[in-house]
């Protein structure tokens, strides 16, 4: 397998030490590149302004990619730049796009699966539902598999409520009705390395996992597991939220999984947010 990450990001690094044993080459893009190189990995840099030749040459004989740069005011940069590179792969087996459940927008508070109707509330949310239309065309059109994986929150280590209560920067806000639903890296790079695998009719899977929760009881646990005292109460009209921050708060729903589990046969390690930050406390 050769694997190449268009974004070589956390989800992919955690993808990449998923399928380390049968790597026989893994190549990415970055933005910048890191003062050190990364072991086992070739890495060019890729800022989304244009196509680059550097690329090119480290994707030939790619079997599998993997997608995870959010698009910009045109689109998806990667399709702008390298469809055609892509196409004409002529091992390329796989590819899977990096996407996000917010394309679902604000449902109240309701459970929603693949079959929901996309409503992005956000400019941000409504350019990956661009970008998964995009990515679905190229499939159809060239015959290549594609899968969309809509992600929820991302943690794990070095990213989460965990790390925030250490720093001393945690807050617990809370809105009535409010939850979130997350995904522990490590579980995102067990559904893709399975999808990787399968043979399934479907191509987008949401990926979250078992339990959406109100962000104020996530925050409440974690400081019990590090014996710390429990952030005092925000309410939500009193926390200043701005900007992205702000956006994410105008969303709730409850994001059902079953695909990932009934199509690709996949058992989260880390089901409720509980398991993936008693692993993170150590």
């Amino acid at each position: 397998m050769r694997l190449f990450c268009f974004g070589y990001g956390y989800s992919a690094e955690a993808l990449v030490r998923k399928l380390s044993p049968r790597l026989t080459s893994a190549a990415g893009t970055r933005t910048s590149l890191p003062d050190t190189p990364e072991p086992g990995i070739a890495l060019a840099t890729y800022t989304g302004d244009g196509p680059s030749s550097e690329v090119r040459r480290l994707l030939e004989g790619a079997t599998h990619v993997l997608v995870s740069i959010p698009p910009d005011l045109e689109g998806d940069a990667v399709l702008r730049h390298f469809a055609k590179d892509l196409a004409a792969l002529p091992d390329l087996t796989w590819t899977g796009y990096l996407s996000t459940v917010g394309v679902y927008g604000d449902c109240n508070g309701a459970w929603v699966d693949e079959a929901a109707p996309v409503r992005p509330n956000s400019e941000r949310s409504l350019r990956r539902a661009q970008a998964e239309r995009g990515w679905m065309t190229f499939g159809e059109e060239t015959g290549h598999r594609v899968d969309i994986f809509r992600l929820a929150g991302i943690y794990g280590p070095g990213r989460s409520v965990i790390d925030n209560l250490r720093k001393g920067t945690a807050r617990r806000v809370v809105k009535p009705g409010q939850v979130f639903n997350r995904i522990h890296v490590d579980d995102i790079a067990r559904v893709l390395s399975a999808a990787i695998d399968a043979q399934t009719e479907h191509r987008i899977f949401n990926v979250s996992d078992d339990e959406p929760a109100p962000p104020e009881d996530v925050v409440a646990y974690a400081a019990e597991l590090l014996g710390l005292l429990v952030p005092p109460a925000v309410p939500f009209a009193e926390a200043g939220l701005t900007g992205l921050a702000a956006s994410f708060w105008g969303e709730s729903k409850r994001v059902r999984n079953g695909r990932i589990r009934g199509d690709l046969g996949v058992d989260l390690v880390y089901p409720t947010y509980r398991e993936g930050l008693r692993a993170l406390a150590g």
